[in-house]
């Protein structure tokens, strides 16, 4: 980590660390976490378990339901488990304890009972690993009462968000898109949360609206880059959080912009562009000067042939494409 740049497994890294010295109760475990086996695939989790101990930071057996299980038991007791699940595709395995108990739990017990505990995961079409090992799955669990589901873009995000995960009272998935992980962005300053469910409108506009989350915000503020030498003025909005998402931020965007375009990995059909353009188009319906685009991967799984993945995944020529058909 230099002094003004650092990437998002240091930001998450730098996040646990400070959260785990704050507060004793927080304790990570997942596969390969500890040092002795290198802090995780990715790294991200490494020289905690030197610093903290390996009574707080445990690698575990490959059981997927067992690592939500145990963490659900250690957050009823008053603990604030940051669980990691390796892949996203990964998490199938554990649904009925992320669906059924972590995010019922407060329901099923009138209030009396949270569940504080955050998912780690990440995944991203991108590193030729096929099927099982890319797939974007955020609607399923969007779809899900009791959960709360982020998606960072920057590692300053990566850190404020975290923070804010594990001091929520109820369970919450934290995506990492592992093409992002090595890009560099501004230290995040220490200590300062990222209140979930606030939106951030990463640039301003007027012609019409960009909303998205994760790798895709970045695509979205290339294609306004490159339209605005066309005089075409986009405002993009970066999500952050995907449920709840800040419906207010993105109303206001759009009722000033009329037009708006939603993007993300995954793939289109029952995603979660669709609910978000369905809640534009209910509530702005009469000032929309034409219908919300949808720029989203196609309806199979992501692909292993790399020619095959690149055009699975939407860039930038067609959010330029989905953007141009709004102005039509």
């Amino acid at each position: 980590m230099s002094a003004t740049k650092l990437n998002m497994i240091e930001a998450i890294n730098l996040a646990l660390d400070d959260a785990m010295t704050e507060d004793s109760e927080v304790i990570v475990f997942g596969e390969d976490v500890a040092d002795r086996q290198e802090g995780g695939v990715m790294g991200v989790t490494k020289g905690l378990s030197s610093k903290h101990g390996d009574l707080r930071v445990r690698s575990t057996p490959i059981a997927e339901q067992a690592i939500i299980g145990a963490a659900i038991g250690a957050s009823l007791v008053g603990m604030k488990p940051v669980v990691e699940i390796m892949l996203m595709n990964f998490t199938t395995v554990a649904m009925d304890m992320i669906v059924n108990h972590a995010a019922k739990l407060r329901f099923m017990s009138g209030g009396q009972t949270h569940v504080p505990i955050t998912i780690r995961t990440m995944t991203g079409a991108g590193f030729g690993v096929g099927g099982q090992h890319s797939d974007f799955l955020e609607a399923w669990f969007a779809h899900t009462a009791g959960i709360k589901v982020v998606a960072p873009s920057t590692p300053a995000d990566a850190y404020g968000l975290m923070l804010s995960c594990i001091e929520d009272e109820d369970p919450c998935l934290f995506i990492e898109n592992m093409t992002m992980y090595w890009t560099p962005g501004p230290v995040p300053e220490r200590g300062i949360r990222i209140p979930l469910g606030k939106a951030n409108i990463v640039r301003e506009g007027s012609d019409v609206t960009v909303i998205s989350y994760s790798r895709q915000v970045v695509d979205a503020c290339t294609a306004a880059e490159n339209l605005a030498k066309e005089g075409i003025s986009v405002e993009v909005i970066d999500l952050r959080t995907i449920a709840p998402f800040d419906i207010e931020t993105v109303l206001a965007s759009v009722t000033k912009t009329k037009r708006a375009v939603v993007v993300h990995e995954a793939v289109k059909p029952f995603g979660v562009g669709a609910e978000i353009s369905s809640r534009i188009h209910e509530e702005l319906f009469s000032q929309l000067k034409a219908p919300v685009q949808r720029v989203a991967s196609a309806f199979c799984p992501v692909p292993f042939s790399k020619p095959l993945e690149t055009a699975f995944v939407p860039g930038v020529p067609q959010i330029e494409a989905a953007i141009r058909k709004t102005l039509d």
